[in-house]
């Protein structure tokens, strides 16, 4: 029988059927405290592919976190094919500060491949691309909404590649959503560097969110028996996605003290209200309506806002029914 090959990560070499603690060097902090990223390395006994599963590349963003930790935690990987790289904390500074952002306010998404003489972003997406996405076949990168916004569980990814696409349907998040490359993501370096990766969003920045992390947990645990790296189990009844057409977010027409009608997962329709914006006496009531039947994929958690901000992320589908009945099956599968 074939045995997996060796992996170094930074300067430790992991052998087949060992796993190890690694603790990349990044920045230090300006007291001189020594930081670093922290890795598991799972490296399976069998050949296979190598994954990477990355989270809180924005560091407010937790519940990727949780999945990672639940992640490492299945008794499953005892049988592992290939080498897991699980990264729980990739914004290192970010996650201490409680901000999506580096000490520099640089976002680390948009900071990709880096540098090793940039700035603190580009060092840090430099070390993780070195010592990491660049050893990997495939990547899963587990984020959440932004602080105050939440989102319906849902994968986002290059839908034009094929292998992408199989993996996002396989993912099993009720909604999937085609998104170009933003420059400077991780996405992007790895669309450049020809290897599938997807990005999961689920849930509430510096939130957990029970449902997100069991949802996520089980949609890496899917791609990794669908690539071979885990034993398969009997045909699950995992619902299929459906593909959004189109998303689009609805703002506030005005600032003031807003009443949400709807939340995530609820199908609207065109012309239906959203929210209620009002100013703080309720003298002046202004209706936020849906600009297209579809189904709420994202929306602000904070009871105020701004004229132009973002209130609620609606997503449009081929057959809204099929989409409303997909996304009710999960909810109900996810809770059982």
């Amino acid at each position: 029988m074939a045995l997996n090959e060796s992996i170094e990560i930074g300067s430790v070499t992991v052998a087949p059927g060992e796993r190890a603690s690694i603790n990349l060097p990044i920045a230090d902090l300006y007291t001189g405290t020594s930081l670093s990223m922290p890795v598991k390395v799972v490296n399976g006994r069998k050949p296979g592919p190598v994954l990477f599963v990355a989270a809180a590349i924005h560091g407010d963003e937790l519940n990727g976190v949780e999945i990672v930790r639940r992640l490492l935690r299945q008794k499953s990987l005892s049988s592992l094919r290939g080498t897991l790289l699980a990264v729980p904390i990739v914004n290192v500074h970010g996650f201490l500060d409680r901000s999506r952002y580096l000490p520099d306010r640089r976002d680390l998404n948009r900071s990709f491949p880096g540098s090793a003489k940039g700035s603190i972003a580009a060092r840090t997406a430099n070390t993780f691309v070195k010592e990491i996405v660049s050893k990997a076949d495939y990547g899963l990168d587990l984020h959440t909404g932004a602080v105050n916004r939440a989102n319906l569980p849902q994968v986002r990814a290059n839908l034009d590649d094929e292998k992408t696409l199989e993996l996002a349907r396989v993912f099993g998040a009720p909604v999937i959503i085609g998104s170009s490359n933003r420059d400077g993501s991780l996405r992007e370096y790895a669309a450049e560097s020809g290897f599938p990766m997807l990005v999961y969003e689920a849930g509430e920045a510096l939130r957990y969110d029970e449902v997100s992390i069991r949802a996520g947990l089980r949609g890496v645990l899917r791609v990794m028996r669908h690539i071979g790296m885990l034993p398969r189990r009997k045909p699950s009844k995992a619902v299929a996605p459906v593909v959004a057409e189109a998303t689009a977010w609805v703002r506030a027409p005005e600032s003031g003290i807003v009443s949400h009608k709807v939340g995530l997962g609820e199908t609207v329709v065109e012309g239906q209200g959203l929210a209620i914006v009002s100013d703080p006496l309720g003298e002046a009531q202004e209706k936020v309506a849906a600009p297209f039947d579809g189904i709420v994929i994202g929306r602000s958690t904070l009871p105020l806002a701004h004229e132009g901000e973002a209130l609620f992320h609606i997503a449009a589908f081929k057959s809204l029914s099929r989409a409303e009945s997909k996304v009710e099956q999960f909810t109900a599968k996810i809770n059982e």
